[in-house]
């Protein structure tokens, strides 16, 4: 499926209404209805969706589609991701990432490169993981984050995901960078978290970035402003529904 991508906006005469694919490459701190949101107000199309989205402490490629194109949503939404990131060894926090403070520290003086290689591959092939409490994974209705700022912790059931690519790049404790490729529906933060309990001295996700979804790469992205640029002169503004 052609995408609206850097490499590609020279010969692409967009038609929002009847679909395109765009990728974007999500800055710190934004979150995946920012992107959709200014698709939505920048070319005047009001049906405009994400095919996955990201944490607000992630970077990296997320897809947008609009028109007749979000009929591929789900298609895409199935495609193998790949994210590279760096777990920290010693310490958790209640999200699993770097969006709330730290709750526990561990000394790790006695974790080894070899614990680090053997345990990462228990990690790979089948695994399942259990939704963070810090995610819009809904229950009774309301998403989990609501009950987790309240201080409220409930039971999840426990998720089957894939990891087909788990590498080490580099150790340089207490910090582990990696590549991951993974399915559908993988918690990146949950993987660091479960890593670091199987360690003995916790973890938690300190930065993480996707690079590539399927055959698209977050290289050939286009930031926000750099869409907003290009798009402004296809401005459609679609007609009410009455």
């Amino acid at each position: 499926m052609k995408a609206i991508t850097k490499n590609t906006i020279a010969e692409i005469d967009p038609n929002f209404v009847d679909g395109e694919i765009i990728l974007f490459d999500k800055a710190l701190l934004k979150s995946a209805f920012d992107c959709v949101y200014k698709v939505r107000k920048t070319v005047g199309v009001k049906k405009v969706g994400h095919a996955g989205t990201l944490d607000p402490m992630a970077t990296g490629l997320m897809i947008v589609c609009t028109g007749k194109m979000t009929k591929r949503i789900s298609e895409i939404q199935n495609l193998e991701k790949t994210y590279k990131g760096i777990i920290t060894i010693g310490k958790t926090t209640r999200s699993f990432d770097t969006e709330t403070d730290f709750d526990t520290r561990k000394n790790i003086e006695g974790v080894t490169e070899e614990q680090i290689f053997l345990l990462r591959n228990k990690f790979i092939g089948k695994i399942f993981q259990s939704p963070p409490m810090y995610s819009a994974v809904k229950r009774n209705g309301k998403s989990l984050y609501h009950l987790a700022r309240k201080g409220i912790e409930v039971e999840r059931e426990l998720r089957e995901v894939f990891i087909s690519k788990f590498e080490i790049e580099k150790i340089d404790l207490p910090d582990i960078y990696f590549e991951i490729t993974c399915s559908k529906g993988t918690y990146i933060r949950v993987l660091a978290s479960d890593f670091g309990e199987q360690l003995g001295c916790g973890a938690y996700l300190k930065e993480l970035r996707r690079t590539q979804i399927g055959e698209y790469d977050v290289d050939d992205a286009l930031s926000i402003e750099e869409f907003k640029e290009y798009a402004k002169n296809y401005f459609i503004a679609e007609p009410e529904i009455a």
